[in-house]
């Protein structure tokens, strides 16, 4: 059977941590951000780790960088 592809643009957006989970960066940073509050700017700094169901959609889109 022939090897799976990997999406390209989930390979460009998330990585995995060390127990298998998902990281990715924080939404609603692009652009307005004068309407957007100091506090929420600050915590949307780094990136953050997925919830368990957006999880299995990306290990579906990466099925080797377990």
């Amino acid at each position: 059977m022939p090897k799976m592809k990997t999406k390209s643009a989930a390979k460009k957006r998330f990585t995995f941590t060390a127990n298998g989970h998902v990281k990715a960066g924080v939404a609603g940073k692009r652009h307005g951000m004068i309407k957007r509050s100091t506090k929420f700017i600050r915590d949307a700094s780094g990136t953050m780790v997925l919830c368990d169901s957006d999880e299995k959609i990306v290990k579906k889109y990466m099925p080797y960088n377990r």
